[in-house]
């Protein structure tokens, strides 16, 4: 009778191992968390069931999959998200970033996965040119903490243009008040300016403001090269897919 205890005993140890192995791979599975901007269609934003949504959340999710690691989606004020990084309190930032030598300075970026094509937007009945848009007594608007608002301050501003530039938490926001007459113009990305026409805003694209296109990439912290290369290696695998191709017709990014 003991002995039968004794290998019974033995054959439950030997049945608890996987048991136990499974539940270590999954203690030690990691989470990244993606910080984001939340109102920047059609990259990132929040859906009507209030998830997170946009090109580059279909595409973190597929590496995450690919890649095994598990990523959550973090909503961050645009104009914090690189001090949000450097304070770890977000991991990286897939979110339509455009990279900038100022910002390299403070992050590591991946390798480009899409270029940003830099406009000027007003009302659709407007007959405003670019250069009157850029007039004394004329309204832009931009998205605070972006590379445009940036790029428009040291380019224009402190180079003799006299318009107002009014700062906005979100480019959707700025557009809006383009319809609502408060302002004359916005910078924002083509992306942006063809989504918000599609969902049916009054606007037009007016040209290019003179602010070279911009190369798209994720961004982790400085020396983060385990997951900088793990990302790498997910975008690769990624693009070299047909999902890409879809989730780029999908969000309407060219």
């Amino acid at each position: 009778m003991k002995r039968r205890v004794a290998v019974m005993a033995l054959v439950l140890s030997l049945l608890a191992l996987p048991l136990l192995g499974a539940g270590s791979v999954l203690a030690e599975e990691k989470v990244y968390i993606n910080g984001i901007d939340a109102n920047y269609p059609p990259f990132t934003f929040i859906d009507a069931t209030g998830k997170p949504d946009g090109l580059d959340i279909k595409a973190v999710e597929w590496i995450a999959k690919e890649m095994g690691f598990k990523v959550r989606h973090q909503p961050t004020d645009w104009a914090a998200i690189i001090p949000s990084l450097q304070a770890k309190k977000i991991d990286f930032i897939a979110s339509g970033m455009s990279v900038t030598p100022e910002r390299q300075k403070k992050v590591d970026f991946t390798i480009p996965y899409h270029k940003t094509v830099m406009v000027l937007v007003a009302r659709k009945d407007s007959n405003l040119t670019v250069e009157e848009a850029m007039a004394s007594g004329r309204k832009m608007g931009v998205q605070r903490g972006t590379s445009e608002a940036k790029w428009i301050e040291d380019n224009l501003l402190k180079k003799g243009k006299e318009f107002e530039l009014r700062h906005y938490d979100s480019a959707p926001l700025a557009m809006e008040d383009i319809v609502n007459g408060r302002l004359d113009t916005a910078a924002v990305s083509l992306t942006s300016a063809q989504e918000a026409m599609e969902k049916g805003l009054p606007l037009k694209v007016l040209g290019s403001y003179g602010q070279p296109d911009d190369i798209t990439a994720y961004a982790v912290r400085k020396g983060d090269t385990e997951l900088l290369n793990l990302l790498n290696e997910g975008l690769k695998r990624l693009m070299a897919t047909p999902y890409w191709k879809e989730l780029k017709e999908k969000y309407g990014v060219e």
